[in-house]
């Protein structure tokens, strides 16, 4: 007689998605850091009819505006070239949290898959592979980035696939870790028994039941890029002028920090705040799907 494969169910899905919900508006920490980066993602959206000066958000200089402090009609004041702050705050969202989401994105199709090959296959295709994920990973992700932006050069494309670059090692080794946990329960071996080929077990079986803990990984791992993507926008290395990008002002603010010290400041405090938010959540979702939690 036939064996099929055991599958999550789609209730089973509900009931953790439910379970998730429930968990994150009981937590007020995570119930404000969601909402926090709901508000940012729908400002990175919809930042042109939110930024009050959409024109000096993307770079229009205003010579009659030069460092001004706040004030009701600025109400992040004026950089140094009258370009209105709360509106290169706003328009800075959506390079700042879009392009991480991307990036993670990337590595996640690149780590998890090869992870997944890995340690299913075992052999000389396991020591391959985990060997040269073992080589990105003696170096600091932001430190191999910031060597790999600057061989491809300026700009926030090569900053990115820079970015990716050195983040996919991380959710190979996560994916491969599952699947070696994996491999052995009675659905992988019923799917092979009835003949089912190594690729379709992989993607179908294997890769579905990775997502707790990489879907955990991402969620820290976005606030981790956001702070690479303006470190190296900070550098010199990412987005470049006249371009709205939050490591970029930070940058370009830290010579006033003294006397203009509102240039440098808010889109600091974005940053602090977008990466705290996605911390304090993915420490919540760990929680949850930390096997550890149950008995």
């Amino acid at each position: 007689m036939a064996v099929t494969p055991i599958l999550p169910s789609e209730s089973s899905s509900k009931r953790t998605a439910r379970h998730v919900l429930s968990v994150i508006l009981r937590d007020p920490l995570s119930f404000i850091s969601t909402v926090i980066i709901v508000l940012f993602m729908f400002m990175a959206i919809f930042s042109y009819q939110i930024a009050p000066y959409p024109e000096e958000g993307e770079g229009k200089t205003h010579a009659s505006n030069t460092l001004l402090p706040p004030s009701a009609e600025h109400w992040f004041g004026a950089d140094k070239l009258g370009r209105d702050i709360l509106s290169r705050v706003i328009m800075g969202s959506r390079p700042a949290l879009i392009i991480p989401i991307g990036v993670v994105l990337f590595a996640v199709l690149i780590g998890a898959p090869l992870g997944a090959l890995a340690g299913y296959k075992g052999g000389w295709l396991d020591e391959v592979i985990m060997r040269i994920t073992d080589l990105f990973l003696a170096f600091p992700s932001l430190l191999l980035a910031m060597a790999i932006a600057s061989a491809l050069g300026r700009g926030l494309d090569k900053a990115a696939l820079a970015l990716i670059i050195s983040w996919w090692p991380w959710y190979t080794r996560i994916a491969r870790g599952v699947t070696l946990s994996l491999k052995e329960r009675y659905f992988v071996e019923a799917a092979q028994a009835m003949g089912v080929s190594d690729t379709v077990i992989i993607f179908r079986h294997i890769l579905p039941n990775t997502i707790s803990p990489i879907l955990v990984q991402a969620t820290v791992d976005l606030g981790t890029v956001i702070l690479a993507m303006g470190g190296l926008a900070f550098l010199g290395l990412g987005t470049q002028p006249p371009s709205p990008d939050w490591g970029l002002m930070v940058s370009d603010g830290r010579t006033y920090i003294l006397d203009q010290w509102w240039i440098a400041t808010f889109p600091g405090i974005a940053i602090f705040v977008v990466v705290l938010a996605f911390n304090l959540l993915g420490d919540t979702l760990r929680d949850i799907f930390d096997p550890r939690q149950y008995k």
